[in-house]
């Protein structure tokens, strides 16, 4: 064989073993993407419209809240915090609309007390995403809530869900996440209060509807 053959049986080597790597690289990268992020991969993808440029954002999310000093509670910070949700849930029963407003400021405040910027609403999402993906498609849903409450167009139901899911990121962002071992959402089923309900007249759903968030939200957040 030629020496020019063997260059480029070489070069073909090289080229092949080069190609798989990338491939291999990008697969590897793909899943590791899909399982950090879950949903919000899929979300990304689409909203974007390119694979390879929503795991670019991805990455860069990542990167970008690797940068920042996100710190945990200390026990003092986590109590009173949990102190302030108990009197959200209890303010649901008079006040669903004024609850899930104050349920958004909390966990507002959580966030700016753990080193998350909080001045813009879509890059906060992104942000927590990197950490809290599993609740952060529901808190875009609850803050969409909000602010329909905000213009009178949301109902009782909008308003318990919306207080479902602030409880969620509330207790994610208390127990920090960002180094804790991820574990499914737990959801407390009222059974018999929703068979109250719908035996109830329409003055007595809405009161059964509130208490019900309120035992729906009322779980022991740790110290």
């Amino acid at each position: 064989m030629s020496t020019a053959a063997i260059v480029g049986v070489l070069v073909a080597i090289v080229v092949i073993g080069g190609a798989a790597w990338f491939v291999i690289t990008q697969r590897r990268r793909t899943a590791t993407l899909q399982d950090r992020y879950g949903p919000e991969y899929s979300r990304t993808v689409s909203e974007v419209g390119s694979q390879r440029r929503a795991e670019d954002e991805l990455v860069k999310r990542q990167e970008r809240v690797e940068r920042l000093e996100i710190r945990p509670l200390i026990a003092e910070q986590r109590s009173l915090f949990a102190e302030q949700w108990r009197s959200i849930q209890t303010l649901f029963v008079d006040d669903p609309g004024g609850a899930v407003t104050r349920a958004d400021r909390l966990v507002e405040d959580v966030m700016k007390t753990r080193g998350y910027p909080v001045a813009d609403f879509e890059q906060r999402a992104a942000d927590l995403s990197v950490h809290h993906s599993r609740v952060v498609n529901n808190y875009r849903a609850a803050r969409e809530i909000a602010e329909r409450h905000g213009r009178n167009a949301a109902s009782t139901e909008d308003l318990r869900k919306a207080m479902v899911y602030y409880r969620e990121l509330f207790q994610d962002l208390l127990e920090d996440r960002e180094n804790a071992v991820e574990r499914p959402v737990e959801r407390q089923v009222e059974r018999d209060a929703e068979r109250l309900a719908d035996r109830a007249t329409p003055a007595d759903r809405v009161s059964a509807d509130n208490q019900r968030v309120v035992r729906e939200t009322k779980k022991d957040v740790r110290q």
